[in-house]
């Protein structure tokens, strides 16, 4: 059996991390506390930990960013946990409730007990949280033209209004596109962008994607990348039976996407049309053919910015 994780540090869970507030409970104490997710009242919180401290929080859209930030720089070791992550592991212990507290409580019991299982978090680069967060942006304005068109596709009346804000919208995107170019540019990788964009199927976007997402973490290997993008195959066997293969999909959903139009483009090439027609006499489904497809992408890209090499079909 697995011991648990370092025993000579305090262990630390925080929930509820919110606009407004975090729920802290500290093992060693005993204790619960509530404090405002502010600037002032973290770093006024963090001069009362005995240090080393090992903290699991609850990773919540945006809210937990700057607390993880003020933690680690104040040396705490941070662990992140996804809410998919605790609903399952409360279900696992059989905790019945759910409030902030508790929540709390099972996020140190988790780092506690599963610890020693568990990589700590780094803060991402300034580069990729920019590029992130504009990506994140062009995909909800996408989103909301697509959305849009639907919906107001057949009414006369406004047409000509509607079609000025389409025309407005489009034009967004194409700023926020040649923003994240302007990014990846000034930071000095616009030749690693070409790089991946010579892999057949590869545009713009989805290598810019692509190299935000190699400039997350030192990837172990191409295995590691494919996990980050949530591209992985979650198996479910027991004894002879041999259960449904699929995607954990617990990564980068917007790389996902963008890796899946791709792979659509690169199924009618020269260079990728046999791999994927050889999938489907096989009888992968469409759709999982092209998983398959960008999967593959995914590994080329990744090996042409890990070794620094020139793209090369027949290699492939």
């Amino acid at each position: 059996m697995a011991m648990p994780v370092v025993t000579t540090q305090s262990i630390i869970g925080v929930d509820d991390v919110a606009k407004d507030e975090l729920v802290i409970y500290c093992t060693e104490s005993d204790q619960l506390e509530t404090i405002s997710n502010t600037k002032a009242a973290i770093k006024k919180w963090l001069k009362t930990v005995a240090k080393p401290v090992a903290i699991a929080i609850e990773a919540t859209n945006i809210y937990h960013q700057e607390f993880a930030d003020l933690a680690y720089a104040d040396g705490c070791v941070i662990y992140m946990v996804g809410g998919y992550e605790l609903s399952h592991y409360r279900k696992g212990v059989n905790v019945r409730a759910k409030t902030d507290a508790l929540d709390a409580r099972l996020l140190a019991r988790y780092l506690t007990n599963e610890g020693d299982h568990l990589r700590p978090w780094t803060p991402p680069s300034p580069l990729y949280c920019r590029l992130i967060s504009l990506f994140r942006r062009r995909a909800a304005l996408v989103q909301a033209r697509v959305s849009l068109k639907q919906s107001w596709e057949n009414e006369p009346l406004l047409k000509t209004a509607f079609k000025n804000q389409i025309n407005a919208m489009q034009r967004l995107e194409i700023l926020l596109e040649k923003t994240i170019l302007a990014q990846i540019d000034e930071a000095g990788l616009g030749a690693q962008l070409k790089r991946c964009m010579k892999v057949e199927g590869i545009g713009t976007l989805t290598g810019a994607r692509l190299l935000a997402s190699f400039q997350r973490g030192d990837f172990r290997n191409a295995d590691a990348f494919i996990a980050f993008l949530g591209l992985d195959l979650r198996i479910s066997d027991s004894g002879k039976k041999k259960g449904r293969r699929c995607l954990t999909k617990r990564g980068d959903s917007e790389a996902r996407r963008l890796l899946h139009n791709a792979a659509m483009a690169a199924s009618r090439t020269s260079a990728w049309k046999g791999f994927y027609e050889a999938l489907r006499e096989r009888g992968l489904s469409t759709t999982q053919a092209l998983v398959a497809l960008a999967r593959k992408l995914a590994r080329v890209v990744f090996a042409l910015l890990k070794n620094q090499s020139e793209y090369s079909p027949k290699a492939v």
